[in-house]
């Protein structure tokens, strides 16, 4: 398996989980004390859903089949899995909190993959999207400092 299906299949889970956690997340807070928060995660998920995409189209173009699901060990490590347990409460705080968590997750995967000999044009869409993470996790994490 290349670099860039390696770094894809990893991002593309990473993403995955991401789309899920802030979905999850906007759902917990539509209807709380900060309905504005919910637009602005329900926004994260919907741009993590187009990275993944983005990532997958990109792999079939050169073959590789990138949208597989992982093993339940790597589930384990990914960030968003401790966003289920602040789901179940009614902290709007927690919440944000599972979700600065699975984006610094985020971030390090994408440090990851840029470690890689990832090919030119993959390396593009690669630190594109980081910076779109980076600033995601600063929003949330100036959300929750608002907080």
């Amino acid at each position: 398996m290349s670099d860039d299906a390696k770094a894809a299949k990893e991002l593309v889970e990473t993403l995955k989980d991401g789309e899920r956690g802030f979905a999850d997340a906007a759902e917990k807070l539509r209807d709380g004390k900060h309905p504005e928060w919910a637009t602005t995660l329900q926004r994260f998920s919907d741009q993590r859903a187009g990275f993944w995409r983005e990532i997958v189209d990109m792999g079939h173009d050169y073959g590789d089949d990138v949208d597989e699901s992982g093993t339940v060990a790597a589930a384990v490590h990914r960030g968003w899995i401790a966003v289920k347990d602040a789901l179940t409460g009614d902290d709007p705080e927690a919440v944000l909190k599972a979700a600065l968590t699975g984006e610094d997750h985020a971030v390090s995967e994408y440090e990851d993959a840029l470690k890689k000999d990832l090919s030119a044009g993959f390396r593009e869409v690669v630190v594109r999207q980081q910076a779109a993470v980076v600033a995601a996790r600063d929003e949330v994490k100036a959300l929750q400092q608002a907080s």
